[in-house]
């Protein structure tokens, strides 16, 4: 749900996010630490995205890899405990970059880009963590894996020594969200993963009950989008 009250603040939304997230958690007895909330960053400036900061919040997302260099490099000398996520797709010949600069990539989704990025760790001697990306809704226009295909591209990631975390989805817009978070889940269950990374502004609360480790939040923090 997105943020689009003028007199909410930063840290009131910051707080009511992770209220929400401990009620959600609370209901499934899960811990609530046991559930990452990351920023979405994406399209907001170092100025917007100063409030949050402020208000304690140090981990964030990016959906691409030049706007997380032109503004993150510059905010991480005044707060250095930041941990910053790629949740948008990865080209391969971005693998550089992105290994360089995000401690966790959320759109791993095939055996080109599992190697770009293989060859970037070791060459960096960096080791962000990897989400494999599933295209839990069959969507010709989205990234990720089919799921037919994710034992082989599992099976490509360990095998090039990936540090992998978990599963990553997005569900089809406009449906309930519910039963392809549970088909995530278990999948990564089938799969001995322990990482779930699902669930936005309109559904986390959903994720959160159904075992999400990581939920990606946007429009709730930083109000709607233009």
């Amino acid at each position: 749900m997105a943020n689009d009250d003028p007199t909410t603040t930063p840290a009131s939304a910051l707080a009511s996010v992770q209220a929400t997230i401990a009620r959600a958690a609370a209901l499934a007895d899960r811990k609530p630490e046991a559930v990452t909330l990351i920023a979405i960053s994406k399209t907001k400036s170092a100025a917007e995205i100063a409030p949050l900061l402020a208000a304690g919040q140090r981990v964030f997302g990016e959906n691409r890899v030049q706007e997380a260099q032109d503004k993150w490099p510059a905010l991480r000398e005044s707060f250095p405990d930041i941990t910053l996520h790629l949740v948008g797709q990865l080209q391969s010949n971005k693998a550089e970059d992105a290994v360089a600069l995000f401690d966790t990539i959320h759109s791993v989704d095939r055996p080109s880009l599992i190697a770009a990025l293989a060859r970037a760790m070791e060459r960096q001697g960096r080791r962000p963590a990897c989400f494999l990306q599933v295209n839990i809704g069959d969507e010709a226009q989205k990234g990720g894996c089919p799921i037919g295909d994710l034992p082989a591209l599992l099976d490509a990631a360990r095998a090039a020594d990936l540090p992998i975390a978990g599963l990553m989805a997005v569900p089809p817009a406009g449906t309930e969200a519910a039963p392809y978070f549970a088909l995530l889940a278990k999948l990564a269950g089938d799969h001995g993963l322990a990482g779930l990374s699902m669930g936005m502004s309109g559904d986390y609360e959903t994720a959160v009950m159904l075992g999400a480790t990581h939920v990606r939040i946007g429009s709730a923090l930083f109000g709607a989008r233009a």
